[in-house]
C-alpha cells in the first residue's frame, strides 16, 4: 500500500519552504506506523513533498509512478525486502537514476555491503535521527541533481555516456540517449549490460596504461555507433567502473550509393563499406551482429558481381564509387 501527502509550507520551522525551486519527492518504505509518522512530520516541516510505502510491492509501484528524487528504503520488511526492492528499482531504467539510503537496525558488516550492492547510496541506522536523515537527503539529491544535469548536458551535445562495471556487467548510470541507443543496436534494457558490450570492456580495459583502447563500433540501418572507454576514476586502484562515450554518424548514403551503383543488396554493400575501411570478416561479424561465416558469403556474392578476386580490389571500386 502506499499514499501521498503534500507538504503544508506553513508547517516550515522557518515558516517558508526552503529555497529550492520546486518541493523535492521523497518517498518513505517503512512497514512501521511509528517510523512512518516520524520521518513524514520531519520531511515535510523541512518543505519536501513526502510519499509513502508501507511494503515492497507498493513501493514499487509508487517509485515508478512518481520518479521521487530519493527513496528512504527499510531494509527489513515482511515479503519484498528492501533489498530486493532497490534490486528491482535499479534494473528498471525508469527507476534506476534514483537514490536509496537505506534505513535498518542492522549494522553488521554483511547488512552494510548487502545495501550497496543492491544500489543503496548510503545508510542511517535505526532508531532514527530526523537531522542526520535531512542532511543525508539534502547531500543526495543534491547529487543527484548534479548527475541528471551532466547527463541532459552530453545528451544535448550528442554524445551518449554510460558507466559500466565489468566485474559484474551491471550499467552504474546512462543518460537517456545512451538507453535508446543500447536498445536499438543489442536489443538491451534495463541495468544488465549486453555481453559484447561487457567483453569489449573487459578485453579493452586490462591493457597497460599508455596502450591505445579500441572502439566498439555498431552498426544497424545504416546508423554506425562508435563507443569510446575511457576510465570512471583517475585513480587507477580505484573502483572497477568504466565510462563509455558514444557518437553515431549516419552511413545510409554511403550504402545506398553502394547498393544503387553496385547493384548489391543493402546487407551486401554494408559489408563493402567495412571492407573498404579495412576491417577483416571477423570485425564485420561483430559490427553487424553476424557470424564470419555469413560475412564470408557476403563476400563471395560480392567478388562474384563485381568482377573482381581480391578484397582489395574490391575495396577499390567501393572507394571510386564513395568518391
Amino acid at each position: 500500500m502506499y499514499a501521498e501527502v503534500a507538504m503544508d509550507p506553513s508547517r516550515s520551522p522557518s515558516g517558508a519552504i526552503p529555497d529550492r525551486g520546486a518541493a523535492e519527492r521523497v518517498l518513505i518504505v517503512d512497514d512501521q506506523p511509528d517510523n512512518l509518522s516520524l520521518l513524514h512530520d520531519a520531511l515535510d516541516e523541512a518543505g519536501y513533498m513526502v510519499l509513502v510505502a508501507t511494503d515492497g510491492q507498493g513501493a514499487i509501484e509508487r517509485a515508478r509512478q512518481a520518479r521521487p528524487d530519493i527513496v528512504l528504503l527499510d531494509a527489513m520488511m515482511p515479503g519484498l525486502d528492501g533489498f530486493e526492492v532497490a534490486r528491482r528499482l535499479k534494473s528498471d531504467a525508469a527507476t534506476a537514476a534514483i537514490p536509496i539510503v537505506f534505513m535498518t537496525a542492522l549494522t553488521d558488516t554483511e547488512h552494510v555491503v548487502a545495501a550497496y550492492q543492491a544500489g543503496g547510496v548510503d545508510y542511517v541506522t535505526k532508531p532514527i535521527r530526523p537531522r542526520e536523515v535531512l542532511a543525508r537527503i539534502a547531500a543526495h539529491t543534491r547529487s543527484a541533481r548534479l548527475q541528471d544535469q551532466a547527463r541532459q548536458a552530453l545528451d544535448a551535445f550528442g554524445h551518449a555516456t554510460m558507466v559500466v562495471r565489468p566485474t559484474d556487467g551491471r550499467l552504474v548510470w546512462q543518460t537517456p540517449l545512451a538507453r535508446d541507443l543500447l536498445r536499438e543496436h543489442f536489443g538491451c534494457e534495463g541495468s544488465a549490460a549486453p555481453v559484447p558490450l561487457v567483453d569489449w570492456v573487459r578485453r579493452e580495459a586490462v591493457r597497460p596504461a599508455g596502450d591505445l583502447r579500441m572502439p566498439m563500433l555498431s552498426a544497424r540501418g545504416g546508423q554506425r555507433l562508435t563507443l569510446e572507454l575511457h576510465r570512471a576514476s583517475d585513480d587507477e586502484a580505484g573502483d572497477d567502473e568504466w565510462l563509455i562515450v558514444g557518437s553515431v554518424s549516419d552511413d545510409a548514403l554511403a550504402i545506398e550509393t553502394l547498393s544503387r551503383t553496385l547493384r548489391l543488396t543493402v546487407r551486401e554493400a554494408e559489408v563493402l563499406l567495412w571492407v573498404s575501411r579495412g576491417k577483416t570478416n571477423r570485425d564485420i561479424g561483430d559490427i553487424l551482429a553476424a557470424s564470419p561465416r555469413t560475412v564470408t558469403k557476403h563476400m563471395e556474392h560480392i567478388l562474384d558481381k563485381l568482377g573482381v578476386e581480391t578484397r582489395t580490389a574490391a575495396a577499390a571500386i567501393a572507394l571510386a564509387k564513395l568518391r
